[in-house]
């Protein structure tokens, strides 16, 4: 292959990772630069997963074998039988020399040698691999594999000079990738908490009432305000206060994981939210339940006010994403009014409905009322 030709391959390669919009896109990308420019069957992206001792395969793309997904989600290798990734290769650029790409085959003098790789190859109907490490920030972060079939030509020492060429392109490629995906974490999440921010939540809830208008599929929304913030600030110093935020953020999220593909968000101070797509009232009515029950259980603060909104229960006509908050953020002032231990429902408490649709300066007294009056009376015995 001439040089000019390389050079087109690699300048391919670095625009087709510069235009993918997400880290699959960026992957796929990468693998089928790499397999196309060094003229291989099959080509693979994995990345090493240090806390687990493995490799793990990102992205497998060409001519799979049986039993190769294109995405797997549960392909990965332990890495002590690939030390090139881990220590050895480490040392052989730790000393100031570059990490370079090798050379297995299957077939010919190099399969004499006893290596995973080789038995890998033969299993799969694979003749020569060329295996390039993907150096990130001077760490290793994973490996780019190309593959030819039995009976192509093997590749060759010029062949994994090249890999190596290519591996520098794919680790810039990543780490451009990586720096946008921080990007919008940043963009769509609240950095105290690391729950989803406002932002967030106004796009999946537009979702999620697009899907119920299109499909029927239940929208709901739970909305919550941690009661007892200001008091804790005040008395223990908002470091302190931060601590409640973040401990009940964690609550949020792990009573969000009862309710498949649901959002736990921080709206804002010390307002917070779920939203679901999917699940019944009564699953969401649930989660609610149990995330009162455990905000009463916290050390500080006086437990949370919770109110919900769902398509799922009888609310009237819900035309936008709006409409379902106002309801939702109604039934919690009325939560907060009564000094609710559990959630209140939207549909179930017939005062939400009528708060949520008043005009807004009403809507806004009745909430202040709400507010200011004294809890209800406990039921004679």
């Amino acid at each position: 292959m001439g040089e000019d030709v390389r050079l087109r391959a690699v300048v391919t390669l670095a625009r087709a990772m510069a235009s993918a919009h997400t880290p699959r896109e960026t992957w796929r990308a990468a693998a089928l630069g790499a397999r196309d420019a060094l003229g291989g069957a099959f080509a693979a992206l994995s990345a090493w997963q240090r806390d687990l001792g493995r490799l793990k395969v990102l992205v497998n793309t060409g001519e799979r074998a049986p039993g190769e997904e294109e995405f797997p989600e549960d392909e990965s290798y332990p890495v002590h039988q690939f030390p090139e990734i881990t220590e050895s290769l480490h040392e052989r650029w730790a000393g100031g020399g570059e990490p370079h790409a090798w050379v297995q085959s299957a077939e010919g003098p190099e399969a004499a040698r006893p290596h995973p790789r080789a038995a890998a190859l033969r299993r799969r109907g694979r003749g020569s691999c060329v295996v390039a490490p993907i150096v990130l920030h001077g760490r290793a972060w994973g490996e780019l594999y190309v593959a030819r079939p039995l009976g192509a030509p093997v590749f060759d020492r010029a062949d994994a000079a090249f890999a190596t060429v290519l591996a520098a392109v794919v680790a810039a490629g990543i780490a451009q990738t990586e720096r946008l995906e921080e990007v919008r974490k940043l963009a769509f999440s609240d950095p105290l908490t690391g729950l989803a921010n406002r932002r967030a939540v106004d796009a999946r809830l537009d979702e999620a009432v697009d899907r119920w208008r299109a499909d029927g599929s239940v929208a709901s929304l739970v909305v919550c305000d941690l009661n007892g913030l200001k008091r804790v600030n005040d008395t223990h110093g908002h470091a302190v206060g931060d601590r409640l935020l973040e401990r009940f953020g964690s609550l949020l999220s792990c009573c969000g994981a009862m309710l498949p593909g649901a959002l736990a968000a921080r709206l804002g101070g010390d307002e917070f939210c779920l939203v679901a797509s999917g699940p019944g009232a009564d699953e969401v009515l649930a989660a609610a339940d149990e995330l009162c029950a455990r905000a009463a259980e916290l050390e500080l603060g006086d437990g949370v006010a919770c109110g919900v909104a769902s398509t799922g229960d009888p609310i009237g006509p819900v035309t936008s994403a709006r409409r379902l908050f106002r309801l939702a953020d109604a039934a919690q002032y009325r939560a907060k009014a009564a000094r609710s231990p559990k959630p209140v429902v939207a549909g179930r408490d017939g005062a939400v409905v009528r708060l949520a649709d008043a005009p807004t300066p009403a809507a806004a007294r009745d909430r202040r009322r709400f507010r200011d009056a004294p809890p209800p009376e406990p039921p004679a015995p």
